[in-house]
């Protein structure tokens, strides 16, 4: 694929250029809904998901029939903070697992028929420890994005993002306090498990952080300065996705404050995306209220990988089925009052 983008003004080019959902398919979209063999509402929130990805997709009864999941991993310089539970050595492990089936996010993916792809980017390069210094230089940023792009494949009709990176929930905290402000500890949980010390060095870290790096820019900025590259290639799957009307579905903390810096560069940039899931994570849930995205599902979930994500492809897929498999009040002979 040709490199669509060179600079980070031209991805904020793309991004504020990206295209609107088809008002006329979604009207058509909302009139069937409105003649199927059920009462007005009547299947709550699936109808509103189903006119909104038929909005998406251009025609009003649409069909999922390859939905992707998209995982990418990357290192934390910031790990040698002591941030996290376990070592950095164990996102290249969770990548060989992903690779040889075993992971959950594997099932998930095979449960719902969407084929899935895994992406290390540099592991044997972290970025480097955000308190110091920016995490990633503009060039990483901008190689980071165009994987992240460059992985969402053409013929798609449903994306979600995954991400596994030993440190992320550090980032992802990071991230979300730059970008929407109040206290570090508001925005800190203990990611992979860490005990009461682990989480009080954690948020000194969150907030020494966004000190040296907040309010500094877009949305973008943040990316670069307190991110990693795996969740910048996230927000690089999640741009071409809306470059190609491909409606996605948000994973957890992670992927949420990834999805965040876009929303913060050009307002609108996620309408294209719903929420999959609340998960476990703290700060999930204001992070979504930031976003005014309501959640498809609440099930504790704390995984990452796209997991949370990965599981609401049951409910999309259930919504559109109805909407475009139901039979119509005069196609059924049933009177509709």
């Amino acid at each position: 694929m040709s490199q669509p983008f060179h600079t980070l003004d031209d991805f904020r080019t793309l991004l504020a250029q990206a295209p609107s959902p088809d008002s006329s398919a979604r009207a058509q979209a909302e009139a069937r809904n409105g003649q199927l063999t059920k009462p007005p509402g009547a299947l709550g929130r699936l109808e509103d998901l189903a006119i909104w990805y038929a909005g998406w997709r251009g025609t009003d009864r649409p069909a999922i029939t390859a939905p992707q999941v998209v995982i990418f991993a990357g290192n934390h310089g910031i790990t040698a903070q002591g941030v996290s539970a376990f070592p950095a050595e164990v996102t290249e492990q969770m990548v060989l697992n992903f690779r040889t089936g075993g992971a959950a996010i594997n099932q998930l993916s095979k449960t719902f028929g969407a084929t899935m792809t895994v992406h290390a980017l540099s592991l044997d390069r972290p970025t480097a420890d955000f308190t110091q210094r920016a995490a990633m230089t503009e060039a990483d940023l901008l190689e980071a994005l165009q994987t992240g792009w460059n992985e969402v494949n053409a013929d798609t009709d449903l994306l979600v993002t995954g991400e596994m990176g030993i440190g992320n929930t550090t980032s992802a905290a990071a991230i979300a306090h730059a970008l929407y402000g109040g206290a570090a500890a508001d925005w800190t949980g203990r990611g992979t498990g860490v005990d009461d010390a682990g989480l009080a060095n954690k948020t000194r870290v969150v907030a020494e952080a966004v000190a040296l790096h907040g309010a500094q820019g877009d949305g973008l900025a943040a990316l670069r300065r307190l991110g990693g590259r795996e969740l910048a290639a996230m927000a690089g799957a999640i741009a071409r996705a809306r470059a190609l009307r491909i409606p996605v579905i948000l994973d957890g903390f992670i992927c949420c404050a990834a999805a965040a810096c876009l929303d913060a560069t050009v307002p609108g940039a996620l309408d294209h995306c719903v929420a999959g899931h609340v998960s476990a994570e703290a700060g999930h849930d204001a992070l979504l209220a930031k976003l005014d995205k309501t959640p498809l599902l609440s099930l504790g979930l704390r995984l990452g990988e796209g997991s949370g994500a990965a599981l609401a492809i049951g409910v999309l897929q259930a919504a559109i089925a109805c909407h475009s498999g139901m039979s119509t009040f005069a196609e059924a002979g049933v009177a509709d009052g």
